[in-house]
């Protein structure tokens, strides 16, 4: 961890501190690890607390960093409402409309497995996750488990908001679709090809004989709705350019719910950024239930910070590349990554003041016209 001088990277740290304290309501001295954990992560990119260890700003010995912050994930009390807040906040989904996807992700630690069900908002090219829930089991979630998760955001930030639920096809289940049925809470999830479904005469046939007729690209909307399990849904197909079927159920009628679904790429992309491409989430020797829960704090704040710092860089500081394929040349949230790294790890740089710049774009009540004039300042 490279700071010009110590003096300076003291004032960052307690300026990082003061933000996440308006929200958080932590102790002090677990406030002040957490921050020094969440500078480390960035600057090695690495849930590992081996190597956090190392990058952990203090003067402590390395085995005493090392205790501390396995104290911090054995003994401190989260309360993940306050942090999806945070989140929420930070981004502004508490004054908007919003689509969320559902998804799991798992790996194994010897023969320890983890697998973790996140619910997440679709957001610019990579979902911003709000809750996540540990499953103490390998494969899928089951319907009491996707209920629950979605009741807690539901409990804190309404259903109103929700423009529709997306989901693959291990989503499914008659429990799991009459309850956002009864709900009254929208969705586009994927099927199983082999499921069973009702053509316009009412004779029961497998769902992707109602599309057997489509070519490579071409896609179909059923207008009435068709019983699939004990409901009725609505159903679309699209043949993808390897022939194979994407067939997707909605609540109701909806032109464009083959696009819509495929929003739901973006919590895919934020797996991938939480682990191999960013924060290497798999490197985690933490496997315990609550434990696993409580450090995926860590990296959810850290990807957060990034990519409001890179949408901030984009849209104020210099455009992001463009190439002949149409796309960015590099994600907002590696630009954001990019951009933080420079500052902590660059010794040449003598003045802390970007850095201090990038960390009040963590404040959620700034207003944009502050914002804009941020920009300025870090020209």
């Amino acid at each position: 961890f490279c700071f010009a001088n110590m003096k300076s990277g003291q004032l960052q740290i307690n300026e990082l501190r003061n933000i996440l304290n308006e929200h958080f309501h932590w102790h002090k001295a677990r406030l002040d690890c957490f921050v020094s954990m969440l500078l480390a992560l960035l600057a090695v990119n690495t849930v590992n607390l081996t190597q956090l260890a190392v990058s952990f700003p203090s003067r402590a010995l390395i085995s005493s960093r090392y205790r501390r912050m396995q104290r911090f994930f054995s003994e401190h009390w989260i309360d993940y409402d306050d942090v999806a807040w945070f989140i929420m906040r930070l981004f502004g989904f508490t004054d908007s409309d919003y689509y969320l996807s559902l998804d799991r992700t798992n790996w194994k630690w010897g023969k320890i497995n983890i697998n973790l069900l996140v619910l997440a908002v679709v957001y610019r090219g990579a979902a911003i996750p709000v809750y996540w829930l540990p499953l103490n089991k390998r494969g899928n979630s089951n319907s009491r488990e996707r209920i629950a998760l979605l009741k807690r955001f539901i409990d804190q930030f309404g259903r109103d908001p929700i423009k529709g639920i997306l989901a693959d096809r291990e989503f499914i289940g008659d429990q799991w679709l009459g309850w956002l049925l009864e709900q009254k809470i929208p969705f586009t999830i994927r099927i199983r090809n082999n499921c069973y479904t009702t053509n316009a005469q009412g004779e029961r046939i497998r769902v992707d004989q109602l599309f057997y007729t489509l070519n490579p690209g071409e896609e179909r909307i059923i207008r009435d709705a068709r019983k699939l399990g004990r409901h009725r849904v609505h159903i679309s197909g699209l043949r993808l350019s390897d022939g194979e079927m994407l067939i997707v159920v909605s609540d109701h009628f909806e032109p464009q719910a083959i696009q819509i679904y495929g929003l739901r790429w973006e919590i895919e992309t934020l797996f991938g950024c939480l682990k191999g491409r960013g924060f290497k989430l798999e490197e985690t020797r933490v496997v315990g239930y609550l434990r696993i829960k409580k450090l995926l704090v860590l990296p959810v704040i850290a990807f957060c910070w990034c990519h409001k710092i890179g949408e901030w860089k984009h849209t104020c500081i210099l455009p992001i590349k463009i190439k002949t394929h149409n796309r960015r040349a590099q994600s907002l949230f590696r630009y954001g990554l990019d951009a933080i790294r420079s500052e902590i790890l660059n010794l040449f740089t003598t003045s802390k003041k970007l850095l201090l710049i990038m960390i009040s774009i963590l404040r959620p009540s700034l207003p944009d016209p502050v914002r804009n004039n941020l920009s300025l300042c870090a020209r």
